[in-house]
């Protein structure tokens, strides 16, 4: 019934988001963060290698729908990169645990990267539900590689053996103390795993001057955090760039992340991991962290609420949680709904069920869930409709090159 019942108000939701009449005009911050230092701001080349990254992983949101075929040919922005090689797309199907995406070659002389980009989800049904879902107890890999045997069956008997001869000859055993995990993003990865590790395994042994480069947006910035840390155990060295990422975890695992990918003493303005986030954007705050989940560092801010942003726009952010960044927009204490989203509910004669809804889900008004349409999808382009060009708003848009003087 939650799930009937949460379809139907997005689907009203998405109708009205892609229209103009009665939406605000203006995107209002969760709270305004702090001014932020200009010694934080980014590189011009690093501006545009995410830049980049965000129409890679918009043309994943064309998987599902209209498909992408060899070499690499799509209904989006596949014309953008006449050096990519398609090597395979997965779809596991449109469940909670829902995931998909493509594994591609970029070939000189576009940077030599193996990426594997994971789309979000296509149900904002699903990403409110999957936010709200307990966690689990993590193990990393080669602890639990999500066999799908039950643990009293014969196959777990065999399994076993085998198991502890793969630790003992391939990758370092492995612990995360006292570390949980969002079970539906688990999920997630345990069923994307099965679907592209062969295809990856040959990839790399075939381009093994080539980067592992993963990117995902909203869920499947999720999903790509979970892969980044198998593949770091198993030595691939990925590097990974997720938009809109929620929180995946509690403390002790956000510090396991932290030490895999920022050791202590190197410049967060170098990790291999970046984060970035939006301001409005209510998905990296949640899962709640009163539900005991957190963030990992490698944030990069976006504090432009409305498209285009430029360089001046993008900051580094300090530690798993700067105040002058994404969580600057956060807090305890429970905020009314401000105006432009009243009219807009009411425009829409939804305020009754909106109120119902977030009653529902334990989800305070601050953080703004209409934002999903908007915000949300707001990293450099308009992320998730896989037509030519993007979102419609985007058709006039040129993307940005390298070599242009100014932003």
């Amino acid at each position: 019934m939650l799930r009937l019942y949460l379809y139907t108000l997005c689907h009203c939701l998405f109708l009205l988001g892609t229209g103009t009449n009665g939406l605000p005009t203006s995107q209002a911050p969760l709270s305004a963060p702090p001014a932020l230092s200009l010694n934080r701001t980014v590189s011009k080349e690093f501006f545009y290698d995410l830049e980049e990254l965000a129409r890679i992983v918009d043309i994943s949101y064309c998987v599902g729908t209209t498909g992408i075929q060899k070499p690499f040919l799509c209904a989006s922005r596949c014309q953008e990169f006449p050096r990519f090689e398609l090597v395979t797309t997965w779809n596991t199907g449109p469940l909670l645990a829902d995931s998909c995406g493509y594994i591609a070659i970029s070939h000189f002389p576009s940077p030599k990267r193996i990426i594997v980009a994971f789309r979000g989800t296509y149900s904002v049904a699903n990403t409110i539900i999957d936010l709200s879902t307990i966690p689990q107890e993590y193990a990393p890999y080669p602890g639990d590689e999500g066999t799908g045997i039950p643990s009293d069956s014969i196959l777990d008997l065999l399994w076993k053996p085998l198991k502890h001869v793969r630790r003992m000859t391939g990758a370092v055993e492995d612990k995360c103390d006292n570390c949980t995990v969002h079970l539906g993003f688990m999920t997630s990865w345990r069923q994307t795993r099965a679907e592209i590790l062969p295809q990856l395994e040959e990839a790399i042994k075939e381009y093994p001057d080539y980067q592992l480069t993963l990117v995902g947006h909203s869920l499947g910035g999720a999903v790509a955090a979970l892969a980044s840390l198998e593949f770091k155990a198993r030595g691939w060295n990925p590097k990974v760039t997720t938009f809109g990422e929620p929180r995946i975890g509690n403390q002790p695992l956000m510090k396991y992340m932290d030490d895999r990918f920022l050791p202590d003493g190197e410049d967060e303005s170098s990790s291999m991991y970046r984060r970035v986030t939006h301001v409005d954007d209510p998905v990296p705050l949640l899962p709640l962290e009163e539900w005991g989940y957190k963030m990992h560092a490698g944030e990069v801010f976006i504090s432009k609420p409305e498209l285009s942003p430029s360089i001046i726009d993008l900051h580094h952010c300090e530690g798993d949680e700067d105040p002058q960044c994404i969580t600057g927009g956060d807090s305890t204490t429970t905020a009314p709904a401000d105006d432009d989203t009243k009219s807009w509910l009411e425009h829409a004669n939804l305020t009754e069920i909106w109120n119902d809804g977030a009653r529902v889900l334990a989800i305070p008004p601050r953080y703004k869930l209409w934002q999903l349409f908007f915000a949300h999808r707001d990293y450099f382009w308009r992320l998730g409709l896989c037509i030519p060009g993007g979102d419609p708003r985007d058709w006039y848009r040129e993307y940005l090159h390298n070599d242009t003087e100014e932003l």
